[in-house]
């Protein structure tokens, strides 16, 4: 006979399930405060932030002034007591200026061969090493050497101003070396300043007809087209801006001829970028060539010298920003901006008919006394320098 099972009934309590749901209650909060506790102690793990990629611009300002053209009057009167030179006070105008610019400019157009070769004068120039102390003090860091006087006291000459060059090797100095394989190294340097690298070449389409001897060149860098495509071939893709020196023209003309103007645009077509121009020994206009691409100062006339006329004894000192800016993209666009100009005037005072005291000062702090009229001759060359560009702005940044 089957037994029948007997189910067995559990009745819980009031109090039973009470104790029940508490238990449940009190094991469902630990499991929580577990995971609260773990999601509180946990670090927050943020997302990095996507990098936002900034354009960037570096600038250079360049200050150029033009002749520094050493007479007999310029040496005799920068000489000292002792037998030595000291051109440091002509320049004391200057110097708060052209000092505070990263490319500072001049062209040495006599040639620096020093006292030991005899010093000389016009028409075959010899001057005193110091003239270069004096621009070097007075923070002149770029210097063109190729001239019509290069040759005025023959190789002799050029090996004692490489010489003394030599002994700044920070200086950007160009047109005169004392072998080949000198200029190749030079042309090929590349200067840098502000994050810009540049390169400085100085040309000189004049001679005086003291050609330099067969087979060295080097001594005198005399222009030709294919010269200049062979040397600016060498640095134009490793440099942001090219700046070539040109001693051309026709002297003491106010007018641009027809060969600076056919150079500059060929000069243009091979990339350079900035064109500073000497020889004719008085001012002449500025502009953009080439859709704007190449800046060209066709004469910044003397600096200083004692040639003993208004218009010779008046300067332009002009100063360029160069530009480089590189978008989010990499993309690199070097342009030369804010040209700005200054005259600037070598003043005298004659003593029994010589001249002494060189000083040369900017036209906005001359007075009467040391050119008569100088605000008239200051509506004057302004105009010849605005010519071809007449929305220059006048005065430097640093004045």
């Amino acid at each position: 006979m089957k037994r029948r099972r007997r189910k067995v009934r559990i009745r819980t309590t009031k109090v039973g399930r009470i104790v029940i749901i508490v238990i449940f209650a009190a094991i469902l909060g630990i499991l929580s405060w577990d995971f609260f506790r773990d999601s509180f102690h946990k670090p927050v793990v943020e997302e990095p932030e996507e990098e936002v990629k900034e354009p960037e611009q570096y600038i250079a300002r360049v200050f150029m002034v033009g002749d520094s053209l050493i007479h007999w009057g310029v040496y005799n009167d920068a000489k000292q007591p002792d037998g030595s030179y000291d051109f440091k006070p002509m320049l004391q105008y200057i110097k708060p200026i052209s000092s505070k610019y990263d490319i500072v400019y001049y062209n040495q157009e006599t040639v620096l061969g020093g006292t030991s070769l005899g010093l000389s004068s016009y028409p075959r120039f010899n001057s005193p090493q110091e003239v270069g102390d004096a621009f070097l003090d007075a923070g002149f860091n770029t210097v063109s050497l190729a001239t019509n006087h290069t040759m005025d006291m023959g190789e002799n000459g050029v090996l004692r101003s490489v010489e003394y060059w030599k002994q700044f090797p920070n200086v950007a100095a160009s047109g005169q070396w004392s072998s080949e394989e000198e200029r190749t190294a030079s042309i090929s340097k590349i200067y840098e300043v502000n994050n810009i690298k540049y390169a400085f070449i100085s040309y000189t389409i004049w001679n005086n007809g003291l050609r330099t001897p067969y087979g060295k060149e080097y001594l005198n860098n005399e222009y030709s087209d294919e010269k200049a495509a062979a040397d600016i071939a060498l640095v134009r893709d490793k440099v942001d801006f090219v700046i070539v020196a040109m001693h051309w023209g026709t002297e003491y003309s106010f007018r641009v001829d027809y060969k600076q103007e056919e150079i500059a645009n060929y000069l243009s077509s091979l990339g350079v970028d900035l064109i500073i121009g000497a020889h004719p020994h008085v001012i002449q206009t500025v502009e953009y060539i080439n859709e704007g691409k190449t800046f060209v100062v066709y004469s910044l006339g003397n600096f200083i010298s004692d040639q003993d006329d208004i218009d010779n004894f008046t300067g332009l000192a002009f100063e360029v920003t160069l530009k480089k800016y590189i978008d989010v993209d990499d993309t690199v666009t070097n342009t030369i901006v804010d040209p700005k100009a200054e005259l600037v005037y070598t003043a005298t005072v004659k003593r029994g008919g010589v001249n002494h005291d060189f000083r040369v000062i900017p036209y906005p702090q001359l007075n009467d006394s040391q050119l008569r009229n100088y605000l008239t001759y200051y509506e004057k060359y302004k105009e010849i320098v605005n010519e071809r560009y007449p929305n220059l702005t006048w005065g430097l940044t640093w004045e």
